[in-house]
């Protein structure tokens, strides 16, 4: 469960604080801060800030309605006035203070920036904003745990996502919520809005759709196309594993590895660990496992029941999950018991990403796996998006890729895991908290070098050279 934090005004009339104070705290309420806005003989108003699990917010509010005395003259949750107005803006990097200014900066002498661009295109990069900037581009159809949103819903996850492309990456991106859920609509206005933008991150959209909107973009324009959904999760899946495997002593070719969930980040999670050298793969879906020789209507899964490594035993998670090694996750809370986690392999890894609940409790799991992962802040171990997208992109814009390939996200998950020291490592840390400062230059500088040596590199930073 969540916990939030809310401002109660109350104005307390012939009654104690004290009786306020005992009022929240039955209903399950902590009481973070108290600010006193007037003080009287008869009467007096306060602040109260309250942090309170999303669940209980009414019993709170109740609770204090209910007393003689007491009346409630305004709540505000902290959450909401963050976001109020937005959380982003633009601002100008040059000031105009008069005609001089505006003359370089506006017309006339824009004019000689525009007719250099239009001789050499490349030049857009060194000119514009292009050689910074993203589009974190949804059309609100997978946000969340929440569904099917649509585009207005989707903004605030969107303008986040460009805060932290700012803050950890020094990218300057743009939030595009898109009004339509046709896949060569989407398609078309992408390239068309492409020319400005030095690289193109999906957010959000739908599986199978999802597939298919990538694959066209990746082939029809010169710039990186990365659909966070899918590779994101998937580059910091494989760096946990890498150090989950240290900490086990086992190898990625000898481990066999269940992945429950194949939708976008399923499909994903699933090509890197045959990248990254996983030979017994397991792929399980609702319909149970997804097995080598198979004939499937979805492209992605059938390109997983054609590659040897996946194993050919039909059946469900629970029959399947039988001596794994390793559990991957991504799908819905409470599908294993501890019953079913016993009967792993010994010494095995549990990587349950399920939001907002996993696919098993760590209270349930720990005292039969070794080591122990979720997608979430609040148990250790968090396999979080954060630690990719700003420093692939930061990468990638650097060296003015083409794509993000595969040998890429490959880098960047082993440089992931590289942040963990050795002397660091155990079982409650096989992933670096995202405000490592090391995990953004460490991925930056493996993005870029994979680049260059996969020839999609435009430019060679001069660190490089």
């Amino acid at each position: 469960m969540a916990y939030n934090n809310i401002v109660v005004r109350l104005e307390l009339t012939g009654v104690s604080f004290g009786d306020a104070a005992t009022a929240i705290g039955n209903a399950g309420g902590d009481i973070f801060s108290i600010d006193v806005i007037r003080s009287g003989e008869a009467s007096s108003i306060r602040d109260i800030t309250i942090e309170v699990r999303d669940s209980q917010e009414t019993q709170v509010i109740d609770s204090l309605k209910a007393i003689e005395g007491v009346r409630i003259i305004h709540v505000s949750d902290r959450t909401f006035l963050a976001h109020i107005g937005g959380k982003i803006s633009v601002e100008s990097k040059i000031p105009v203070k008069n005609r001089d200014d505006l003359s370089r900066v506006y017309t006339p002498g824009v004019a000689r920036i525009c007719s250099a661009i239009h001789e050499d295109a490349s030049k857009a990069y060194s000119l514009t904003i292009k050689r910074n900037t993203v589009a974190v581009v949804t059309d609100g159809t997978a946000v969340l745990g929440l569904g099917d949103i649509g585009p207005y819903a989707a903004a605030p996850v969107m303008e986040g996502k460009a805060m932290l492309f700012k803050q950890f990456g020094g990218v300057d991106a743009f939030p595009i919520c898109l009004n339509t859920t046709d896949t060569d609509e989407i398609i078309r206005t992408i390239k068309a809005i492409s020319p400005i933008f030095g690289g193109i991150n999906l957010e959000d959209i739908g599986s199978p759709r999802c597939f298919e909107i990538e694959k066209r973009l990746m082939e029809e324009l010169d710039i990186p196309v990365f659909h966070d959904d899918q590779h994101g999760t998937a580059v910091v899946v494989v760096a946990g594993l890498i150090n989950a495997l240290k900490v086990v002593g086992k190898r990625m070719d000898q481990v066999r590895v269940v992945v429950n969930g194949i939708g976008a980040a399923g499909v994903s999670i699933c090509k890197m660990l045959l990248g990254a050298g996983v030979k017994r793969l397991v792929p399980i879906d609702v319909e149970g496992a997804i097995v080598r020789g198979g004939s499937y209507s979805q492209p992605m899964w059938q390109w997983l029941a054609d590659q040897s490594e996946v194993e050919s035993q039909q059946g469900s998670l629970k029959d399947l999950i039988a001596d794994a090694d390793v559990f991957i996750g991504v799908s819905r809370g409470g599908l294993l018991s501890a019953a079913d986690i016993k009967r792993m392999a010994p010494q095995s890894i549990v990587f349950a990403m399920a939001n907002p609940n996993p696919e098993i409790t760590p209270e349930e799991a720990l005292p039969y796996v070794k080591v122990y992962a979720t997608g979430r802040s609040d148990y250790p171990n968090q396999i979080n998006n954060v630690l990719v997208f700003p420093g692939i992109f930061r990468g990638a814009l650097d060296c003015q890729a083409r794509t993000i390939n595969e040998p890429m996200k490959l880098a960047a998950a082993r440089a992931i895991a590289s942040v963990v020291s050795k002397s660091e490592l155990n079982e409650q840390y096989i992933i670096p908290s995202i405000f490592n400062e090391q995990v953004v230059a460490k991925v930056r500088h493996a993005v870029i070098e994979a680049a260059i040596i996969t020839g999609v590199a435009r430019r060679i930073p001069p660190e490089f050279r």
